[in-house]
């Protein structure tokens, strides 16, 4: 039997798989009585870009006697490797295999990684199934976005953790403690879990359904088990837990930098962003907390580049402030200042100037569709002279380049507003050329991408359904056609990727037979397109006798009981349905700031959010 540094020698980037890198925490393992394994099912380089995965791995590695340490799924080639030589699954801190902690967790970023979830529990040669599992032990718990409706994956998970986790996950780690110093079973410590804020069990939930295959009703199975989950919350940002330190990869990843969380939620309502609603009431960190805790980062970990995490980083109200407090310390450092998300809206000069001052990146703006109709239909509140009016200051502050980002099969579009997304890049094309000056206009480019809309819960778009394949290659079509420009760039997103993603965004729990059947037939890493096995997939749904057309491809009626209703994220149904009609009719809505919608967030955190709210909630 080959030993690991063999191992090593003969897979692609062995050093996702070593541990070891500054940063790393490990324990004396006689100090430790609680082991969570924190699991990112997708490769080392994506979960080591994840500023969530950072933050709840320093909280509780925080905590006396609890030691979290990091799993990743394997590439290809060392999963073979893997196999061949059964070889468990490890944690990266201590080596262990996985069967050693007492908590799996896995984080739920991205519909396409649920296969990838059930693979590291085979590696792991842990039961797949929630019921297998016996023991006060191995109990396996999930979060994230895709938590917010884990339907799909209910037969696997023994509890979910909805909401931020920062005062939810050191609750549940207690009450662990604490059930096993009183020897109670499995069962009593998921019970006592049910009831706990923010914690959802499915085993204690069941599902009837009607004929034509909709919900009839959902309901707990277990007296004193809650019929709706509410979501944790964390009201005080600025005094939550956020690491001065992270683990410092030896390979590259896809964000290779420090990052500072600069607020949660986001004042906008763009109808089809599920983050943008899940993650609400805004609340924004201090100047004074964010600056400290960058320059804490950057001290520690001796980044170079220090980006900005948020929905909408432009959004954030004292941003000339902050940007000026530490550029008094990064220019020196030569740190540069990374911006994602930026608003076209609220882009300025004076934002552009303090971007530039260490060094000059790309800029990416997303007006989602091209035409004022469509945009108002999602609520994007953009005009075209603000498209115009940010690639102007763009280009003529230096910049060559810019990439713009579109969605197709929007609800209620039509061709004319598929003809106006290359209409627009055209006009911006035009706009940067004119912008650039004669010596730059010949460097001019235009990068253009249209992902497909995918409707998912939590949205006003949650009832609508999604495109068929070919009438979404029909208008991918009508878009190159109409590009004038060989300085413009279209790329577009598979739709059978977008296509699986959204059957699982909106599935119920009976297509948890489906996500086994694929695993067992080989599917996982699906979000890399040399992994994903569309036709494997097809044929798990044939297998189980599921139509995924009824979860993506079908409109549902407002009073159609949905596989996530039971889930309580603070925004009600009510405040959904007014804006799925306003969608309808073309209608815009002012944002948080301008005018309080009574969409219920605010209740959360115990009142308005901002002085001009014209109601409370």
């Amino acid at each position: 039997m080959c030993n690991m540094n063999e191992i090593l020698l003969s897979v692609q980037k062995p050093s996702r798989y070593t541990g070891g890198e500054p940063g790393s925490i490990v324990k004396d393992k006689s100090g430790v009585d609680v082991r969570f394994a924190f699991c990112f099912p997708d490769k080392y380089e994506i979960g080591m870009s994840h500023l969530g995965m950072k933050i709840l791995y320093g909280l509780l590695n925080n905590m006396d006697g609890v030691w979290c340490e990091r799993v990743f799924h394997p590439d290809t080639d060392m999963e073979a490797k893997m196999r061949l030589l059964d070889m468990p699954l490890w944690g990266l801190e201590s080596g262990d295999p996985i069967t050693d902690f007492d908590f799996i967790g896995f984080t739920l970023q991205y519909e396409l990684s649920y296969s990838c979830v059930l693979n590291m529990l085979e590696l792991a040669k842990i039961p797949i199934r929630a019921a297998d599992r016996k023991g006060l032990g191995q109990i396996v718990i999930m979060g994230g976005p895709c938590a917010y409706n884990c339907e799909p994956l209910a037969a696997f998970a023994d509890v979910v953790s909805l909401g931020e986790g920062e005062e939810a996950l050191p609750e549940i780690v207690r009450l662990f403690r604490q059930c096993r110093q009183e020897g109670t079973t499995r069962e009593e410590f998921l019970l006592r879990a049910s009831q706990l804020e923010g914690f959802y069990v499915p085993s204690l939930y069941e599902a009837e359904y009607n004929d034509d295959k909709t919900i009839r009703s959902f309901h707990p199975t277990k007296p004193g088990v809650p019929e709706k989950i509410k979501k944790r919350i964390i009201k005080d940002v600025d005094n939550c837990y956020f690491p001065d330190n992270f683990v410092v990869p030896f390979t590259d990843i896809v964000h290779n930098r420090a990052t500072v969380e600069v607020f949660r939620g986001c004042i906008r309502g763009c109808r089809f962003c599920q983050a943008g609603y899940i993650y609400r009431p805004v609340r924004q960190k201090s100047p004074d907390v964010l600056n400290r805790q960058a320059k804490a980062l950057c001290d520690n970990t001796g980044y170079d580049e220090l980006g900005f995490c948020s929905l909408s980083t432009s959004d954030y109200e004292d941003l000339g402030k902050l940007l000026d407090e530490m550029l008094e310390w990064t220019l020196p450092k030569r740190i540069n200042l990374s911006l994602p998300s930026l608003r076209i809206d609220n882009f300025s000069e004076e934002l552009l100037e303090k971007i530039r001052k260490v060094r000059q990146s790309g800029l990416t703006f997303a007006p989602e569709g091209g035409t004022q109709r469509i945009r108002d239909v999602i609520n994007k509140n953009i005009t075209e002279e603000d498209i115009f009016r940010s690639c102007r200051i763009a280009f003529e502050g230096g910049y060559s380049s810019v990439k713009l980002y579109f969605m197709l099969g929007l609800p209620t579009e039509t061709d004319e507003d598929v003809v106006g997304i290359a209409d627009l890049a055209n006009r911006v094309l035009d706009c940067c050329c004119a912008g650039a000056g004669n010596s730059r206009r010949g460097r001019v480019n235009i990068t253009m991408s249209t992902a497909c809309f995918v409707p998912k819960p939590f949205t006003p778009f949650q009832w609508e359904a999604q495109d068929t394949e070919r009438e979404m290659e029909r208008k991918q079509h009508i878009v190159a056609e109409n590009i004038k420009s060989r300085k413009i760039t279209y790329n577009y997103h598979s739709y059978r990727t977008s296509y699986l993603e959204a059957v699982l965004a909106r599935g119920d729990r009976r297509l948890c037979d489906v996500i086994e059947y694929a695993h067992r037939s080989g599917c996982t890493l699906d979000g890399w397109d040399e992994c994903f096995k569309y036709d494997k997939w097809m044929e798990a749904f044939k297998a189980c006798g599921i139509d995924p057309d009824f979860y993506a491809c079908r409109e549902r009626e407002y009073d159609e009981i949905l596989p996530w209703d039971h889930i309580d994220i603070g925004v009600n149904k009510d405040f959904f349905i007014s804006e799925s009609r306003k969608a309808h009719a073309g209608k815009t809505s002012p944002n948080c700031r301008e005018q309080c919608l009574a969409c219920g967030a605010n209740k959360l955190i115990g009142g308005k959010c901002f002085e001009k709210s014209s109601c409370n909630v």
